[in-house]
């Protein structure tokens, strides 16, 4: 089955991942289920090396080659780009895609929180958002880039690997460099951007100390600084943001994150009632004074999660299980779908029951905002992702 061919009929039916190993069929994730392409043949050992050819160039052979797998991106006319990690297991080659679609969504049709437009405008210090692999970090990035772009003039940064949504320029002018292409590292690429006259600097991943201690120099030095990380909600990312120094070094780390966050948005990608795509639950946090203070002392960390519940109407914040909430409550996913992805299942079982538990001042604000907002619902659309 020619390689293009693949792709062309996952892009039509949707899908978001792309699996292709030798001895089974091209597999495709549609809404979040893996099934095989109907009526394709089985992949050998002779079409995967086919498919290399196609991708590769001479510098991710050598990665292949060297490390065993590769990273790169892969445009297809007319559809879009693809992200493409390429690995060997028991001997054999697979091929991993994820589709990127060819225009970037705003932050409006992603569904995310109205505040993500407020955080995506600040001027300097940290943002992050977080989540686990395929939970659309890449693409809310790219939506608050794309916010940016459309109403400030700024100079914008970008270090990727590899490049995955391509941005004109607009109101900004915006690099977007490549590892292996356009830069050797994460590191030596944000030190290097600190030269270049930035006003935000994205930063794909935050892989290692190298790269963190970098990019909150970046921060405090007056940049608006944008990366990710593999966590699953607030307090998760600022205990590994903090556990990746050493001892000795942890205490100050904390009074310096506690000035530069400005923003944490972690999301999950949830089932929707209509099992016709997903829909992201969305932790915000925001730099209020409290925030700043749990971040500072290690003691008050915990309170992370409680500081957020409280926090919503006054200033937008929401925890997961509040973003849980308002998705249930407008039929957008189903009961059993929130209480699997709850933080607390209990409380939130309590909660749409009617029944009080220890944790009602959580919700208290939460409730009034929702009671708000209940008659701006009609009528609202879930973005797929």
């Amino acid at each position: 089955m020619e390689f293009d061919k693949i792709l062309e009929h996952a892009c039509k039916v949707e899908a978001s991942d792309i699996h292709l190993k030798v001895g089974v069929p091209p597999m495709l994730r549609t809404h979040g289920k893996l099934e095989p392409l109907a009526g394709a043949p089985t992949l050998t050992s002779e079409s995967m090396s086919g498919f290399l050819e196609i991708l590769l160039d001479d510098y991710h052979r050598a990665q292949l080659t060297e490390r065993l797998q590769a990273d790169l991106s892969y445009a297809l006319a007319g559809s879009g780009r693809f992200r493409v990690n390429i690995f060997r297991q028991r001997g054999e080659i697979s091929i991993a895609l994820r589709l990127i679609p060819p225009q970037v969504k705003s932050i409006t049709d992603l569904h995310l929180p109205q505040i993500v437009e407020q955080i995506a405008l600040e001027h300097r210090g940290l943002i992050l958002v977080t989540g686990t692999t395929g939970s659309g970090k890449s693409t809310t990035l790219a939506a608050m880039i794309n916010h940016i772009n459309q109403r400030h003039d700024r100079h914008i940064i970008t270090i990727e690997d590899p490049i995955e949504y391509t941005h004109s320029d607009n109101k900004c002018i915006i690099n977007q460099r490549e590892i292996g292409y356009d830069a050797r590292s994460f590191p030596e690429s944000l030190r290097g951007a600190l030269r270049q006259d930035p006003d935000v600097i994205l930063v794909g991943e935050m892989r290692d100390l190298e790269t963190i201690e970098t990019a909150i120099l970046a921060a405090e030095t007056g940049h608006l600084v944008m990366s990710t990380l593999h966590t699953l909600d607030a307090r998760e990312t600022i205990t590994r943001a903090i556990s990746a120094f050493p001892e000795h070094q942890r205490d100050q780390m904390r009074l310096i994150l506690s000035s530069i966050i400005r923003g944490i948005v972690s999301q999950r990608l949830v089932r929707r009632a209509d099992g016709n795509g997903m829909v992201p639950a969305v932790e915000v946090l925001l730099s209020t004074a409290l925030i700043r203070e749990c971040i500072a002392i290690k003691e008050k960390t915990h309170e992370i999660t409680d500081a957020i519940a409280r926090g919503h109407a006054t200033y937008g914040m929401q925890t997961f299980d509040q973003s849980l909430m308002g998705l249930y409550r407008g039929d957008f996913i189903t009961y059993d779908e929130a209480l699997a992805q709850a933080t607390n299942p209990d409380d939130f079982a309590l909660k749409v029951r009617g029944i009080g538990s220890t944790s009602d001042a959580r919700w208290d604000q939460f409730d009034k905002t929702d009671e708000a907002d209940d008659s701006e619902s009609a009528g609202f659309k879930i973005a797929r992702f």
